[in-house]
């Protein structure tokens, strides 16, 4: 498209697009997020073909229709079908306890030092061996389990909470691989 007729466009667009957008919302009974779809898509179409078209509006305007009338043929197929009763989905299982973990174990973490916590990602969520974690943190295996020693005991002390699930309930792996051991 040359450059006058994108001058041409773009002032259509500017004077039209209020009518055009009115009648967009009749089409979709009301709904101005798909009016305004439809409506953009019609402009797309339109500004492929601009050079080609006599009357603009009514152009764009035949568009709008047939487009809706392809929105209500493709919705048609995708319809739901009622029934007289909903199907039984089951009832998922309260998450709420694991969220409130999750944030106490995050607002643990956050009081740890950067070493701490940087130790137990790397040896309980990257589940890296103490060797592993030695040679990327240039340390000695040593450090690596006498910090992870006092970050786990640090940990409880923050958050006895999680000291609590060392036994009997531990977190899955959605929660936190982070094993906080008594």
């Amino acid at each position: 498209m040359d450059a006058e007729a994108q001058e041409n466009f773009r002032e259509f667009v500017a004077g039209r697009s209020t009518a055009l957008l009115r009648t967009a919302v009749l089409l979709t009974g009301g709904d101005r997020h798909a009016a305004e779809d439809l409506l953009q898509n019609a402009l797309v179409k339109a500004a492929g073909r601009w050079q080609r078209i006599d009357d603009p509006e009514a152009y764009v305007r035949r568009i709008l229709y047939r487009q809706q009338v392809s929105r209500w043929r493709l919705k048609w197929w995708r319809r739901e079908v009622t029934v007289a009763e909903p199907p039984d989905t089951g009832h998922a299982p309260d998450a709420s306890g694991a969220a409130e973990l999750r944030l106490v174990l995050r607002t643990a973490l956050s009081r740890l030092t950067a070493r701490q916590r940087t130790v137990l990602v790397l040896r309980y969520f990257e589940d890296l061996p103490e060797a592993d974690v030695a040679r990327i943190l240039g340390c000695s295996v040593g450090t690596v389990r006498s910090t992870t020693h006092r970050s786990l005991a640090r940990l409880r002390v923050l958050a006895p909470e999680l000291s609590a699930l060392g036994g009997e309930q531990r977190p899955s792996r959605d929660f936190s691989p982070l094993e906080v051991r008594p």
